[in-house]
């Protein structure tokens, strides 16, 4: 019973780990990577869909983007929607292929993403803290059911608590890089 909660609790703090590295990956640096537009909400055919499912995206030179679409009509969608988001990149559509120059980033902005990088931790940490009240509070149930004693009560809690610590340290490194990343000139 113990280690099916110490499992679900596991579980459920990776996918906030990996949600929190979706969302970083999304966050630009000084050079280009294919994340900061792959899921952008394209109209196709009356239904959004996300870039990466329309088009090849790569990465021609350190701070370019080269988007091909698989199919020539979705060309203009696809520049309308890098223009609406807020991204702040202007695209080159040359006819078949879409251009996406990435501008160097001042120093006010690099520390603006790293505030953003902070703010995204937290909110992950927050995540993961309710995931062990969640947690506690099961094993405090099963404790009042009289399917727990008192002792594995307290080993469960502890264990719980070696969990959260091993996830936040995580969250701490994965915070880290990117903000080394962002500041990186």
């Amino acid at each position: 019973m113990l280690t099916e909660i110490y499992t679900e609790t596991k579980t459920r703090m990776k996918g906030a780990i990996e949600a929190l590295q979706d969302e970083l990956n999304i966050i630009r640096t000084g050079r280009a990577n294919p994340a900061l537009v792959e899921m952008l909400p394209i109209e196709y055919y009356g239904t959004e869909t996300p870039l990466r499912e329309l088009a090849s995206i790569s990465v021609p030179e350190a701070r370019s983007l080269l988007i091909r679409p698989y199919d020539p009509s979705t060309l203009k969608n696809i520049e309308r929607s890098i223009l609406k988001s807020d991204l702040g990149l202007m695209p080159n559509n040359n006819g078949e292929n879409i251009h996406l120059n990435l501008p160097t980033l001042t120093g006010e902005r690099r520390k603006e993403l790293v505030r953003v990088v902070s703010s995204k931790g937290e909110e992950t940490r927050i995540a993961i803290r309710n995931i062990r009240r969640d947690s506690i509070r099961d094993l405090r149930s099963f404790e009042e059911e009289n399917l727990l004693t008192e002792d594995d009560l307290h080993l469960g809690k502890e264990e719980v608590q070696k969990i959260t610590d091993q996830f936040s340290a995580e969250v701490g490194d994965i915070c880290e890089r990117k903000e080394k990343e962002v500041m990186e000139v």
